[in-house]
Protein backbone atom coordinates (compact mmCIF):
# COMPACT_ATOMS: atom_id res chain seq x y z
CA UNK A 1 0.00 0.00 0.00
CA UNK A 2 2.75 2.61 0.87
CA UNK A 3 4.34 1.89 -2.40
CA UNK A 4 0.92 2.86 -3.99
CA UNK A 5 1.01 5.29 -2.27
CA UNK A 6 4.61 6.96 -3.09
CA UNK A 7 3.87 5.64 -7.19
CA UNK A 8 0.62 7.90 -6.85
CA UNK A 9 2.43 10.93 -5.91
CA UNK A 10 5.15 10.77 -8.26
CA UNK A 11 2.20 10.41 -10.91
CA UNK A 12 -0.33 13.07 -9.72
CA UNK A 13 2.94 15.44 -10.07
CA UNK A 14 4.27 14.23 -13.08
CA UNK A 15 0.88 14.95 -14.94
CA UNK A 16 0.31 18.01 -13.44
CA UNK A 17 -3.23 16.46 -11.96
CA UNK A 18 -4.89 17.61 -8.83
CA UNK A 19 -4.98 14.55 -6.02
CA UNK A 20 -8.81 15.19 -5.64
CA UNK A 21 -9.04 14.95 -9.16
CA UNK A 22 -7.23 11.92 -9.80
CA UNK A 23 -8.79 10.12 -6.92
CA UNK A 24 -12.52 10.69 -7.47
CA UNK A 25 -12.96 11.30 -11.77
CA UNK A 26 -14.42 8.76 -13.87
CA UNK A 27 -12.55 7.26 -17.13
CA UNK A 28 -15.32 5.41 -17.72
CA UNK A 29 -18.82 3.84 -16.93
CA UNK A 30 -20.31 0.11 -18.00
CA UNK A 31 -23.66 -0.08 -17.57
CA UNK A 32 -24.61 0.37 -13.98
CA UNK A 33 -20.60 0.52 -12.71
CA UNK A 34 -18.65 3.80 -12.58
CA UNK A 35 -14.69 2.92 -13.34
CA UNK A 36 -12.25 5.46 -11.14
CA UNK A 37 -8.70 7.45 -11.77
CA UNK A 38 -7.66 5.64 -8.42
CA UNK A 39 -8.75 1.97 -9.51
CA UNK A 40 -6.38 2.87 -12.57
CA UNK A 41 -3.59 3.74 -10.81
CA UNK A 42 -3.70 1.15 -8.34
CA UNK A 43 -3.92 -1.35 -11.26
CA UNK A 44 -0.71 0.09 -12.82
CA UNK A 45 1.20 1.06 -9.54
CA UNK A 46 3.62 -2.16 -9.80
CA UNK A 47 4.66 -1.79 -13.49
CA UNK A 48 4.44 2.22 -13.17
CA UNK A 49 7.28 2.24 -10.40
CA UNK A 50 9.11 0.03 -12.85
CA UNK A 51 8.70 2.53 -15.51
CA UNK A 52 9.45 5.37 -13.08
CA UNK A 53 13.26 3.99 -12.40
CA UNK A 54 13.96 2.87 -15.55
CA UNK A 55 12.57 5.91 -17.63
CA UNK A 56 13.80 9.00 -14.62
CA UNK A 57 15.92 10.74 -17.20
CA UNK A 58 13.31 10.75 -20.24
CA UNK A 59 10.37 12.74 -19.11
CA UNK A 60 8.92 12.28 -22.59
CA UNK A 61 9.46 8.13 -22.86
CA UNK A 62 8.14 8.41 -19.85
CA UNK A 63 4.80 9.72 -20.32
CA UNK A 64 4.29 7.90 -23.36
CA UNK A 65 5.30 4.37 -21.45
CA UNK A 66 2.30 5.83 -18.76
CA UNK A 67 -0.06 6.80 -21.26
CA UNK A 68 -0.27 3.50 -22.86
CA UNK A 69 -0.10 1.55 -19.65
CA UNK A 70 -3.09 3.70 -18.39
CA UNK A 71 -5.04 2.62 -21.51
CA UNK A 72 -4.29 -0.66 -21.32
CA UNK A 73 -5.29 -0.32 -17.39
CA UNK A 74 -8.57 1.07 -18.66
CA UNK A 75 -9.55 -1.76 -21.25
CA UNK A 76 -8.95 -4.81 -18.74
CA UNK A 77 -11.23 -2.66 -16.32
CA UNK A 78 -13.78 -2.26 -18.81
CA UNK A 79 -13.62 -5.93 -20.00
CA UNK A 80 -14.03 -7.19 -16.30
CA UNK A 81 -16.98 -5.29 -15.96
CA UNK A 82 -18.48 -6.44 -18.94
CA UNK A 83 -17.67 -9.91 -18.09
CA UNK A 84 -19.21 -9.53 -14.78
CA UNK A 85 -22.16 -7.71 -15.93
CA UNK A 86 -23.38 -10.37 -18.39
CA UNK A 87 -22.68 -13.06 -15.50
CA UNK A 88 -25.21 -10.83 -13.50
CA UNK A 89 -27.82 -10.44 -16.34
CA UNK A 90 -27.81 -14.09 -17.36
CA UNK A 91 -28.92 -15.24 -14.20
CA UNK A 92 -25.90 -17.27 -13.33
CA UNK A 93 -25.20 -18.05 -10.07
CA UNK A 94 -21.53 -18.71 -8.01
CA UNK A 95 -21.93 -21.47 -5.48
CA UNK A 96 -20.13 -20.21 -2.26
CA UNK A 97 -18.48 -22.62 -1.69
CA UNK A 98 -16.24 -22.16 -4.70
CA UNK A 99 -15.52 -18.89 -2.78
CA UNK A 100 -14.70 -20.25 0.17
CA UNK A 101 -12.17 -22.38 -1.91
CA UNK A 102 -10.45 -19.44 -3.21
CA UNK A 103 -9.90 -17.59 -0.12
CA UNK A 104 -8.62 -20.54 1.54
CA UNK A 105 -6.02 -21.04 -1.03
CA UNK A 106 -5.26 -17.56 -1.61
CA UNK A 107 -4.55 -17.11 2.62
CA UNK A 108 -2.63 -20.84 1.89
CA UNK A 109 -0.39 -19.67 -1.01
CA UNK A 110 0.28 -15.96 -0.35
CA UNK A 111 -0.09 -15.32 3.86
CA UNK A 112 1.23 -18.69 4.93
CA UNK A 113 -2.29 -20.17 5.96
CA UNK A 114 -2.46 -17.31 8.20
CA UNK A 115 -5.66 -15.73 8.68
CA UNK A 116 -4.32 -12.94 10.70
CA UNK A 117 -1.54 -11.96 8.24
CA UNK A 118 -4.79 -11.56 5.85
CA UNK A 119 -6.39 -9.78 7.87
CA UNK A 120 -3.51 -7.14 8.71
CA UNK A 121 -2.49 -6.74 4.98
CA UNK A 122 -6.25 -5.99 4.19
CA UNK A 123 -6.49 -3.19 6.89
CA UNK A 124 -3.13 -1.86 5.50
CA UNK A 125 -4.75 -1.59 2.54
CA UNK A 126 -8.24 -0.09 3.30
CA UNK A 127 -9.81 -3.40 2.47
CA UNK A 128 -12.44 -5.25 4.22
CA UNK A 129 -12.56 -8.77 4.49
CA UNK A 130 -15.77 -8.35 2.85
CA UNK A 131 -14.21 -6.55 -0.03
CA UNK A 132 -11.71 -9.27 -0.52
CA UNK A 133 -14.10 -12.35 -0.43
CA UNK A 134 -15.77 -10.04 -3.69
CA UNK A 135 -12.60 -10.01 -5.37
CA UNK A 136 -12.02 -13.55 -5.13
CA UNK A 137 -15.74 -14.26 -6.84
CA UNK A 138 -15.41 -11.75 -8.73
CA UNK A 139 -11.86 -13.27 -10.27
CA UNK A 140 -13.09 -16.70 -10.24
CA UNK A 141 -16.19 -15.36 -12.89
CA UNK A 142 -13.59 -13.70 -14.92
CA UNK A 143 -11.85 -16.71 -14.94
CA UNK A 144 -14.36 -19.16 -15.92
CA UNK A 145 -16.05 -16.65 -18.60
CA UNK A 146 -12.65 -15.87 -20.38
CA UNK A 147 -11.52 -19.74 -20.34
CA UNK A 148 -15.31 -20.95 -22.21
CA UNK A 149 -15.40 -18.01 -24.72
CA UNK A 150 -11.62 -17.47 -25.61
CA UNK A 151 -9.04 -20.76 -24.11
CA UNK A 152 -6.69 -21.76 -26.77
CA UNK A 153 -6.86 -24.89 -25.19
CA UNK A 154 -10.48 -25.38 -26.83
CA UNK A 155 -8.63 -24.01 -30.47
CA UNK A 156 -8.20 -26.88 -33.09
CA UNK A 157 -5.21 -25.90 -35.79
CA UNK A 158 -5.43 -28.05 -38.71
CA UNK A 159 -2.34 -29.58 -40.11
CA UNK A 160 -2.75 -27.56 -43.26
CA UNK A 161 -3.09 -24.08 -41.51
CA UNK A 162 0.39 -25.08 -39.70
CA UNK A 163 2.08 -26.09 -43.29
CA UNK A 164 0.62 -22.71 -44.75
CA UNK A 165 2.00 -20.69 -42.18
CA UNK A 166 5.08 -22.31 -42.20
CA UNK A 167 5.44 -21.99 -45.99
CA UNK A 168 4.57 -17.92 -45.84
CA UNK A 169 6.74 -17.50 -42.62
CA UNK A 170 10.50 -20.11 -43.50
CA UNK A 171 12.58 -17.08 -42.79
CA UNK A 172 11.69 -17.14 -39.50
CA UNK A 173 13.07 -20.40 -38.89
CA UNK A 174 15.92 -19.72 -40.42
CA UNK A 175 19.05 -20.26 -37.86
CA UNK A 176 22.81 -19.08 -38.41
CA UNK A 177 25.50 -20.86 -38.72
CA UNK A 178 25.88 -22.92 -35.41
CA UNK A 179 28.85 -24.54 -33.04
CA UNK A 180 28.52 -27.09 -30.36
CA UNK A 181 31.16 -25.87 -27.97
CA UNK A 182 32.62 -26.58 -24.72
CA UNK A 183 34.98 -23.72 -23.11
CA UNK A 184 37.45 -23.68 -20.62
CA UNK A 185 37.92 -20.03 -18.69
CA UNK A 186 40.51 -19.21 -16.21
CA UNK A 187 40.09 -15.83 -14.45
CA UNK A 188 43.08 -13.58 -14.12
CA UNK A 189 43.63 -12.82 -10.65
CA UNK A 190 43.26 -9.27 -9.66
CA UNK A 191 46.44 -9.42 -7.20
CA UNK A 192 48.56 -12.30 -9.03
CA UNK A 193 51.65 -11.26 -11.44
CA UNK A 194 50.87 -10.71 -14.85
CA UNK A 195 50.27 -13.77 -17.25
CA UNK A 196 49.25 -16.17 -14.16
CA UNK A 197 45.82 -16.96 -16.07
CA UNK A 198 47.89 -17.79 -19.46
CA UNK A 199 50.48 -19.82 -17.93
CA UNK A 200 47.86 -21.87 -15.99
CA UNK A 201 45.64 -22.13 -19.30
CA UNK A 202 48.95 -22.84 -21.53
CA UNK A 203 49.79 -26.11 -18.56
CA UNK A 204 45.72 -27.37 -19.32
CA UNK A 205 46.10 -27.14 -23.08
CA UNK A 206 49.05 -29.23 -22.57
CA UNK A 207 47.61 -31.98 -20.93
CA UNK A 208 44.72 -31.76 -23.31
CA UNK A 209 47.06 -32.45 -25.87
CA UNK A 210 48.37 -35.13 -23.65
CA UNK A 211 45.36 -37.07 -23.82
CA UNK A 212 43.32 -35.13 -21.11
CA UNK A 213 39.48 -35.33 -22.12
CA UNK A 214 38.41 -31.90 -22.64
CA UNK A 215 35.48 -32.12 -20.75
CA UNK A 216 37.42 -33.28 -17.92
CA UNK A 217 39.80 -30.35 -17.69
CA UNK A 218 36.75 -27.91 -18.01
CA UNK A 219 34.99 -29.23 -14.96
CA UNK A 220 37.98 -28.87 -12.82
CA UNK A 221 39.25 -25.77 -14.00
CA UNK A 222 35.91 -23.82 -14.68
CA UNK A 223 33.79 -25.55 -12.35
CA UNK A 224 31.19 -26.74 -14.44
CA UNK A 225 29.87 -29.94 -13.55
CA UNK A 226 28.67 -30.06 -17.66
CA UNK A 227 32.15 -30.01 -18.56
CA UNK A 228 32.31 -26.80 -20.28
CA UNK A 229 29.22 -27.74 -22.38
CA UNK A 230 27.60 -24.71 -23.67
CA UNK A 231 25.27 -26.38 -26.00
CA UNK A 232 24.78 -24.74 -29.66
CA UNK A 233 25.67 -21.30 -30.14
CA UNK A 234 25.72 -18.74 -33.29
CA UNK A 235 28.28 -16.08 -32.90
CA UNK A 236 26.34 -13.51 -31.17
CA UNK A 237 27.32 -15.98 -27.92
CA UNK A 238 30.47 -15.40 -27.37
CA UNK A 239 32.88 -12.43 -28.10
CA UNK A 240 34.57 -11.40 -31.59
CA UNK A 241 37.62 -12.65 -30.43
CA UNK A 242 36.26 -16.07 -28.87
CA UNK A 243 33.50 -16.09 -31.97
CA UNK A 244 36.48 -15.52 -34.86
CA UNK A 245 38.25 -18.70 -33.16
CA UNK A 246 35.45 -20.86 -32.34
CA UNK A 247 33.92 -20.87 -36.29
CA UNK A 248 37.00 -21.96 -37.79
CA UNK A 249 37.54 -24.47 -36.15
CA UNK A 250 36.14 -28.14 -37.32
CA UNK A 251 34.50 -30.40 -35.49
CA UNK A 252 36.62 -32.45 -33.38
CA UNK A 253 39.06 -30.19 -33.15
CA UNK A 254 40.06 -27.19 -29.75
CA UNK A 255 41.46 -24.00 -29.75
CA UNK A 256 45.23 -22.70 -28.59
CA UNK A 257 45.49 -20.45 -25.70
CA UNK A 258 42.87 -17.24 -26.53
CA UNK A 259 44.07 -14.69 -24.31
CA UNK A 260 42.16 -11.58 -23.14
CA UNK A 261 42.34 -8.84 -20.40
CA UNK A 262 39.93 -10.59 -18.31
CA UNK A 263 40.69 -14.12 -18.10
CA UNK A 264 42.02 -17.18 -21.04
CA UNK A 265 40.26 -19.49 -23.00
CA UNK A 266 40.11 -22.53 -24.64
CA UNK A 267 37.51 -23.49 -26.84
CA UNK A 268 36.46 -27.32 -28.17
CA UNK A 269 33.98 -27.57 -31.12
CA UNK A 270 32.29 -30.88 -30.62
CA UNK A 271 29.89 -30.17 -33.61
CA UNK A 272 29.16 -27.77 -36.66
CA UNK A 273 25.71 -26.80 -38.34
CA UNK A 274 25.28 -25.09 -41.18
CA UNK A 275 22.87 -22.24 -41.71
CA UNK A 276 19.75 -23.77 -42.44
CA UNK A 277 15.79 -23.45 -41.49
CA UNK A 278 14.39 -25.51 -38.98
CA UNK A 279 11.98 -28.45 -40.60
CA UNK A 280 8.56 -28.64 -40.22
CA UNK A 281 8.24 -31.27 -38.10
CA UNK A 282 10.84 -29.50 -35.71
CA UNK A 283 8.74 -26.34 -35.14
CA UNK A 284 5.17 -27.82 -35.37
CA UNK A 285 4.25 -27.17 -32.06
CA UNK A 286 5.64 -23.89 -32.13
CA UNK A 287 3.24 -22.85 -35.03
CA UNK A 288 0.12 -24.26 -33.63
CA UNK A 289 0.87 -22.13 -30.31
CA UNK A 290 1.47 -19.21 -32.34
CA UNK A 291 -1.84 -20.05 -34.67
CA UNK A 292 -3.71 -20.84 -31.54
CA UNK A 293 -2.61 -17.63 -29.49
CA UNK A 294 -3.64 -15.81 -32.51
CA UNK A 295 -7.40 -17.32 -33.02
CA UNK A 296 -7.98 -16.95 -29.08
CA UNK A 297 -7.31 -13.17 -29.31
CA UNK A 298 -9.73 -13.19 -32.24
CA UNK A 299 -12.08 -14.80 -30.33
CA UNK A 300 -11.31 -12.53 -27.01
CA UNK A 301 -12.27 -9.56 -29.29
CA UNK A 302 -15.07 -10.75 -30.87
CA UNK A 303 -16.52 -11.58 -27.64
CA UNK A 304 -16.09 -8.63 -25.68
CA UNK A 305 -17.00 -6.97 -29.04
CA UNK A 306 -20.74 -8.27 -28.45
CA UNK A 307 -20.60 -7.82 -25.10
CA UNK A 308 -19.81 -3.81 -25.58
CA UNK A 309 -22.49 -3.60 -28.50
CA UNK A 310 -25.36 -4.50 -26.05
CA UNK A 311 -24.10 -2.64 -22.86
CA UNK A 312 -23.78 1.03 -22.34
CA UNK A 313 -19.85 1.80 -22.73
CA UNK A 314 -18.58 5.51 -21.93
CA UNK A 315 -15.02 6.98 -21.79
CA UNK A 316 -14.08 9.99 -20.05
Amino acid sequence: MRVFHFIFAVLVGFCGISNAALVNGIVAIVNDTVITYDQVERGIAPVAELYLRQYRGQPQVLEQKLQELRAQQIEELVERQLILSDFKSAGYNLPENFIDDAVKREIRNNFYGDRAKLTKTLQADGLTYEAFRQQQRERIIVTYLRDQNTSSQKILISPYKVETFYNANREQFKLPDQVKVRLVSVNQPPDAAPGTAKKLAEEILKKIEEGTPFEEMAAIYSQRADGGDRGWVDRTYFKKELADVAFSLKAGQHSGVIELPEACYLIQVDDVRLAHIRPLDEVREEIENTLKAQESARLRKKWIDRLKNKSFVRYF
